[in-house]
Parts: structure tokens; C-alpha cells; sequence
């Protein structure tokens, strides 16, 4: 919705701060893969400094400063080198169904948070910041495990029944804060952060009262193992974790993909995130986008949830299932601009930082919470286009922008000068 239109039809325009969080969420995608790099070279730069004979070899850097060199070389390309291969494929893998593992565990780490992302993707399309992953999937994981562990029934449909009883339930708290939004104004960071607090503590009691979430004659807080009718059955065996919940996150991305590109809900949900203002304006009923967005936002968030329950944690789980799931899938989406498939390759680059940050820290001794500042930095410097432009060189979208507008200016003056002198003629 351009501004002239805005214009014409009496909304104002977008605020500063708007325009801002649609930079940060929906901006340019090499800005996502150039700020991937960064962090990978600021990672590199942060595990030569940490490595033991890099530090020894910088003692006489002066005297003999190749070895230095090559300490940073070996040091880096190493760790690098060991995600790799702990992440898409092990070279020294016996056989290629042993080296293909590593892409397969890559996948599985990246389900919850391809689905979680999508949730947080969406509602950003929307305008709104959805914070309370962690709630939502708590709250999916225990109505999903349940019914996984409390109820007899035929395999698939018990599969099918948990299923749809942790969407539901997923949904149902995003829709609080959709509708909060919608009726009261208030902000959905503050009201899915308290939420995620009360799902957190209501799962916590649940796990350590008897006949509710607990496990029959326990007393850790942990529910019983989920019954084998209600598990995601594997995709490629049972020497692979990968599970069902692969297919079901592939369904969610090309859903997605259809809501928001091809609906007129989807339509709608875009309008709203530009300029709700325009968009009461132009007839659409902005605070049920709103409820509805946290719907869909809060059933895809449980599908992590789900599969978290039913496909990976099926021996029981307690009130830490989310994994930071719910919070990474910020950095997900973050990086996919919002969009349905840049969402899902994000989740699988973050899944590729997950597998292969524990074969980097077994094979060469790096601290796996160098992966976790990986993901920090690259949210840090998608968070600020500006420095990425400044360090590779790139033009200003702002600066073409007023060159454009200039030069269009100038070609107007000039044409009404012609007119001018031609009726004076």
C-alpha cells in the first residue's frame, strides 16, 4: 500500500517505529545471508582466540609469524570443518548410510523450530511480535502428550487426536494475546511474555500433581512415555531420529506459503502489517486479523510443541521441553524475512548449528556456546542493515531512493520549464 494511497484514502502513514520493524522483519534477504557470514567470521575470529596452540604461537608471532598463521588456519577450518561434518555429512563415515546421519539429525533439530519460526513469521507479517513460543508450546506439549499417554486408542488416529489436540491448544494461547490486542490495545510483547511465565509454572505444578501430568508413581515432575499408537512413526528407520513431524512442518511452510500469498485472508493479514490504519480504512476488520493471526501464529508455535512430544521426547518429558525453541524461533524467522521458505531455511541452518555444534565441541574441543553466539551476532547484524552495507560495500537503499527522487524532481521542473516557454512562445 503505497503512500499516495494512504494518502487519498485519509490514513495516516506508518510511524517511525513501524517502518522500523518492517525493515528488521521483511528487508532485504542478502542482507540474512551476509549477516550469516559475519557471524561465521566473527565465530572464526572468536575460536582462533580461544585455541590453545594459537595462543602459544602468538607468544613469538614476531619471530616467526607463519606459525601463528597457520595455528589460526588449522584452528578455524577445524571447527568448521567438524560442523560440517556433524551437520550435512561425515566423510569418515564407514558406509554412506552412516554418513548421511548427520543430515538427517540436522532435520530432526530443525522441525520445532522451522514450525516455531513459522508462528513467529507470521504474526510478524501481521505487525505483531509473538514472544511466547516457550507458553504456546508448553502448552501444546502437554495437551499432546495427554491424550499421547492418557488415552487408548487405534493407531493414526490416536497419532491424528494428540495432534490436533496440541494445535488446538497451541492456538488457544496465541489467541489470548491476539485477543488482548484486539479488544483492550495491550501489547502483545508484555502479554505473550507474561503468558509464557503462567504456562511455565502451570506445567510445572501439572508435572508434580499426581493423576493430571505426572507419571503414576513417580515423584520427579515428568510425565509417563508416550504410547507407541500416538508417536510420529520414523521416515527412514529406526537407526534415524528423523520422524513424521518433518512432513508435517513442510505441510506448515507450503500452508503458509498459500495463506499469505494466495488467500484473502493472507491478503488482509500483509494489509494490517503495512498500515493497520490504511487497512481499517480500506474495510478490513483489524482487530479479528489480529485474533486470527495469533490463531494460526499459536497452532504452528504448538506444532513444535507436538513434535517435540510425539517425535523426539517420547519417553516422557518435563517442564523444559521448549528447549529454547520458542525463543530461537525469533532468530528463525528473523532471518527468513518473514517468509514462509525463508523461514524453513533458516530453521534448517539453525538445526545444521545445532547437530553440528556438538560434533565440533567432541572433535576439536571448541565450546558449543560459540554456536550460541553464531546465532546472536546473526540476529545483531540483521538487526542493523546499515553496518552490514558499511562493511560490504553496498548502496544505501535510502540514498537511491533520495537520488531517484531527486532526479525525478528535476526532470518535472525541466519539463514544466519547457511548457512554460513553449506557451510563451
Amino acid at each position: 500500500m503505497s503512500a499516495a494511497t494512504e494518502t487519498a484514502t485519509g490514513a495516516p502513514p506508518p510511524s517511525k517505529w513501524h517502518d522500523t520493524f518492517l525493515r528488521i522483519t521483511q528487508g532485504n534477504a542478502l542482507i540474512s545471508v551476509l549477516a550469516v557470514v559475519l557471524a561465521l567470521i566473527v565465530g572464526g575470529i572468536m575460536i582462533a582466540f580461544t585455541d590453545e596452540d594459537v595462543q602459544t604461537a602468538s607468544v613469538y608471532f614476531f619471530a616467526r609469524p607463519g606459525d601463528t598463521i597457520v595455528a589460526v588456519w588449522e584452528a578455524v577450518s577445524g571447527a568448521y570443518i567438524a560442523l560440517f561434518q556433524g551437520s550435512i555429512y561425515n566423510f569418515q563415515a564407514p558406509t554412506f548410510a552412516r554418513g548421511i546421519r548427520p543430515l538427517t539429525e540436522t532435520l530432526t533439530f530443525a522441525t520445532p523450530l522451522i514450525a516455531a519460526g513459522l508462528g513467529v513469521a507470521l504474526a510478524f507479517r501481521i505487525g505483531m511480535f509473538n514472544i511466547g513460543g516457550r507458553g504456546q508450546m508448553l502448552m501444546a506439549s502437554a495437551a499432546a502428550g495427554w491424550v499421547a499417554f492418557a488415552l487408548d486408542l487405534p493407531w493414526g488416529i490416536h497419532m491424528i487426536v494428540a495432534l490436533v489436540a496440541g494445535l488446538i491448544a497451541g492456538a488457544l494461547w496465541g489467541g489470548i494475546a491476539g485477543f488482548l490486542k484486539a479488544r483492550t490495545g495491550a501489547h502483545e510483547v508484555i502479554v505473550t511474555i507474561m503468558l509464557n511465565y503462567v504456562a511455565f509454572y502451570l506445567i510445572s505444578w501439572m508435572l508434580r500433581t499426581p493423576g493430571l501430568l505426572q507419571a503414576p508413581g513417580s515423584s520427579n515432575p515428568k510425565t509417563p512415555a508416550m504410547k507407541d499408537t500416538a508417536v510420529f512413526p520414523d521416515l527412514l528407520g529406526p537407526q534415524y531420529n528423523l520422524h513424521f513431524g518433518f512432513v508435517l512442518v513442510i505441510g506448515a511452510t507450503i500452508l503458509v506459503w498459500w495463506i499469505l500469498s494466495r488467500s484473502s485472508l493472507g491478503f488482509k493479514f500483509r494489509a494490517v502489517g503495512e498500515n493497520p490504519h490504511a487497512a481499517r480504512v480500506a474495510g478490513i476488520d483489524v482487530k479479528n486479523m489480529y485474533v486470527y493471526g495469533m490463531l494460526i501464529a499459536g497452532a504452528l508455535v504448538g506444532l513444535a510443541g507436538v513434535s517435540q512430544v510425539l517425535g523426539t521426547i517420547t519417553t516422557g518429558f518435563t517442564a523444559g521441553i521448549d528447549a529454547g525453541i520458542g525463543f530461537d524461533a525469533i532468530t528463525v524467522a528473523l532471518l527468513g524475512r518473514s517468509t514462509p521458505w525463508g523461514t524453513f531455511a533458516a530453521g534448517v541452518l539453525f538445526g545444521a548449528f545445532k547437530a553440528g555444534g556438538f560434533a565440533m565441541q567432541a572433535g576439536e574441543q571448541i565450546p558449543i556456546e560459540i554456536v550460541t553466539v553464531v546465532q546472536a551476532l546473526i540476529v545483531l547484524f540483521i538487526a542493523a542493515p546499515p553496518l552490514v552495507r558499511t562493511i560490504f560495500f553496498l548502496p544505501s537503499p535510502e540514498r537511491d531512493r533520495r537520488r531517484a527522487e531527486k532526479a525525478r524532481q528535476k526532470a518535472l521542473k525541466a519539463e514544466v520549464s519547457a511548457d512554460a516557454a513553449e506557451v510563451s512562445k
